[in-house]
């Protein structure tokens, strides 16, 4: 059986490396960390899973945690300008989404690999361990893009909106968080000019527990977590700002502390995407995935979903490609057909970190009064292609608005 080498033990990575020893390739999954090393770890994200990327996991038979962690029912949608609610609607998604910490989700995934027979190196890979392992792998895969390994792929200048960094995010992972008076919902605050903050319940590991994160435009009053010592400090100053920009956030956030030492992360994400396959110096060429040639911005909660699709297309390129060569034009070709859904996930969450559009704001304001209106934009976050072309294009917004506005009641539209 054909041999696989996967760098990087993300949501993707991982993800991949599981489907690929089911299906009996053998492969070596090179991580900086043990499995212990990540439970017993810094949070790594503020992942949220919709529908169709937990059938992605569930087809795998990965999902292990669909009754401990909360169910997330739907979206809850705020603009707020000087403290005060502007617009403000929720919608029940499709199907429901879920968050699971993935410090618990891949310390899980990593010994499972393990025992399902797979070689776990725990090593900080370089491009000399990169070299190794493309001599006596038929395909080497890099789903890790800090520090040295990043700087191998190029980034894609006419794909790649910005140059850097459009949001500071600062997250905490807390309990006692005052739950909301309705359904259970994923939040997403949007302050014009100032940054969003949202809310995501999920599963970590003392249990059921929300992440909490400011995405601050940079130089703004939210940017303000630079010189924070502690956790403590973090989920303190955290607090301060929501009563002073969201006062009734800030109400539900009174009593809320942190889950754990490890439970808070800040920093800064520049919205990238990158050419997929990198050169060695040997000329051998190795295939990039997930964020490291398709970066997002938080904004849209789209980072774990594109991990589990991309890892799910390139799953099944692998497959397909049988006993042939993994070449470079293959590599090529497999990540174009990631990107023919990925470009939609760009598009639109670059497009929520400038101001908004006139018609995107109509869209918000049309959905209080337009309870299918409001749904279609909550299935946006599962599938975002849907979106298209009503969220780009001010006519077609108007022609959007004014069908879910003249649906009669009880149907879709």
């Amino acid at each position: 059986m054909r041999s696989i080498a996967i760098v990087g033990a993300g949501q993707a990575g991982v993800q991949l490396a599981l489907g690929l020893r089911q299906q009996g390739y053998d492969v070596t999954l090179v991580s900086n960390r043990t499995p212990q090393q990540v439970l017993d770890g810094r949070v790594m994200s503020t992942q949220i899973m919709f529908g169709d990327s937990m059938a992605i996991e569930r087809d795998l038979g990965l999902d292990r945690w669909q009754d401990e962690a909360p169910t997330i029912e739907g979206l809850s949608f705020t603009i707020a300008l000087d403290a005060a609610k502007h617009i403000d609607f929720e919608a029940r998604l499709a199907a429901p989404a879920q968050s699971v910490d993935q410090r618990v989700k891949i310390a899980a995934w990593l010994r499972e690999f393990e025992a399902a027979g797979g070689a776990l190196r725990i090593a900080e890979a370089g491009v000399a361990d990169l070299e190794s392992l493309a001599a006596s792998h038929d395909l080497v895969v890099v789903a890790a893009g800090k520090g040295e390994l990043g700087k191998l792929f190029e980034r894609d200048a006419k794909r790649s909106a910005f140059d850097g960094p459009q949001r500071v995010a600062a997250v905490s992972y807390v309990h006692g968080l005052r739950p909301r008076d309705t359904f259970v919902s994923c939040g997403a605050n949007l302050m014009p000019g100032l940054g969003e903050y949202f809310i995501v319940p999920a599963l970590t590991k003392s249990g059921p527990c929300d992440c909490i994160f400011l995405n601050a435009v940079p130089g703004g009053p939210l940017d303000a977590f630079g010189n924070v010592s502690s956790p403590e400090e973090h989920l303190a100053l955290t607090k301060e700002l929501l009563d002073k920009h969201l006062p009734w956030e800030g109400e539900r956030a009174a009593e809320a502390r942190l889950t754990d030492a490890g439970g808070v992360l800040a920093g800064r994400i520049p919205p990238t995407v990158r050419r997929p396959v990198a050169t060695l110096p040997s000329g051998r060429s190795v295939l990039g995935l997930a964020d490291v040639v398709v970066l997002n911005d938080p904004v849209t909660g789209q980072g774990s979903n594109n991990a589990a699709k991309s890892a799910d297309v390139y799953l099944r390129e692998i497959l397909a490609r049988g006993a042939d060569r993994f070449d470079a034009d293959w590599m090529n070709a497999t990540f174009e057909k990631f990107w023919e859904y990925a470009r939609h996930v760009v598009r639109w969450t670059n497009g929520l970190l400038p101001p908004a559009p006139d018609h995107v704001v109509a869209l918000f304001d049309a959905a209080q009064h337009a309870p299918s209106l409001a749904s279609a934009i909550a299935e946006g976050f599962n599938r975002p292609p849907s979106l298209d072309p009503w969220w780009y294009d001010a006519d077609a917004a108007q022609r959007e608005i004014a069908a879910h506005r003249n649906a009669p009641a009880g149907t879709g539209r």
